[in-house]
């Protein structure tokens, strides 16, 4: 805590606050060198559809941007660096029913303060079919989604969008849990939720960076104070992991318009140090700055290169 001088009280830290993305990543990328700062996505209107049904009968959808484990596309399992060749660049489905192996090392989550090892921590399909069991919803939808992570608002708007509204249509979704990881994956996912909302299905975002979901603007946000990567609870704590979902579903029931946003009462830990970390710039040296460029801009190349290949052969 910090004092008080002048009332003899003690306060908690300025920074014990949800962490500031947009303007942490404007600063990151300004000093490494690029310029032309990257404009978020902001709406003034917010989509809002109620629950057409009691949670309890309603069939529900898991939307997340983790991507397929793709073991020739080198390091992306605990400790992995990013790595842009595990990216993907197209919608893609799962059987829910079953068991599937999602990595995060394709985005930037936060690489310092989690492990990257539970992978229930960023992908709640496994506590929503016990939610499902237990009654809380009527049943999880056939297929969970992936969605990519774009930079380009329009793409991720005019293409995934209709794509993910579709492949919902066709499983009679009547409501989206949508899961982001990185600072662009939670822009992505508000994209997807208000589409879905504005034709017909309820959504809520379990998200940790608070400040680019609520300037987008979503009907409703489950906030984690977590490290981005984390959205559905701590690792390897279960308990975490259900009641974090449990907040969202009940969020789902109580929300009374747009623009709701319900704060996980759980703390990542006693200490808020790790707020400081992600993309701070006024913590790494000259010479770490030099070899993030270096290291941004071969990731980049690869990604794009990947990508240019992909959308070239999707559309042939």
């Amino acid at each position: 805590m910090e004092p008080n001088s002048d009332k003899g009280i003690e306060f908690a830290p300025e920074y014990d606050q949800p962490v500031r993305y947009m303007q942490r990543t404007r600063e990151w990328y300004l000093a490494l060198g690029y310029g032309n700062p990257y404009v978020w996505a902001h709406y003034l209107d917010v989509p809002f559809q109620p629950l057409k049904k009691p949670l309890s009968e309603s069939r529900v959808a898991v939307i997340t941007t983790a991507a397929p484990y793709q073991p020739d596309k080198g390091p992306q399992g605990p400790g992995a660096p990013y790595n842009g060749a595990a990216k993907f660049y197209n919608t893609y489905s799962g059987d829910s029913a079953n068991e599937h192996d999602l990595r995060v090392a394709h985005v930037g989550i936060d690489r310092v303060h989690t492990s990257m090892k539970d992978s229930r921590a960023w992908f709640p399909l496994a506590a929503m079919r016990k939610a499902a069991a237990a009654g809380q919803i009527g049943e999880v939808a056939p297929r969970f989604h992936g969605v990519p992570t774009n930079r380009s608002q329009r793409h991720t708007t005019n293409v995934d969008c209709p794509e993910v509204l579709d492949r919902c249509r066709n499983d009679k979704v009547d409501v989206a849990v949508l899961v982001p990881n990185c600072p662009i994956c939670h822009q992505t996912l508000c994209l997807i939720a208000r589409h879905l909302e504005q034709n017909g299905i309820s959504t809520v975002i379990m998200g940790c960076a608070k400040d680019i979901v609520e300037y987008c603007g979503v009907p409703r946000l489950l906030f984690s104070d977590f490290p981005l990567g984390n959205a559905a609870g701590r690792p390897d704590d279960p308990e975490s992991q259900r009641q974090t979902l449990d907040l969202a579903l009940s969020l789902l029931e109580t929300a009374s318009g747009p623009r709701t946003t319900l704060q996980n009462p759980q703390r990542w830990s006693d200490d808020a140090d790790w707020k400081l970390d992600y993309s701070n710039i006024e913590r790494i040296s000259e010479d770490e700055v030099a070899r993030l460029r270096a290291e941004t801009d071969r990731e980049k190349e690869k990604a794009h290169r990947i990508r240019e290949t992909t959308l070239t052969t999707k559309k042939g």
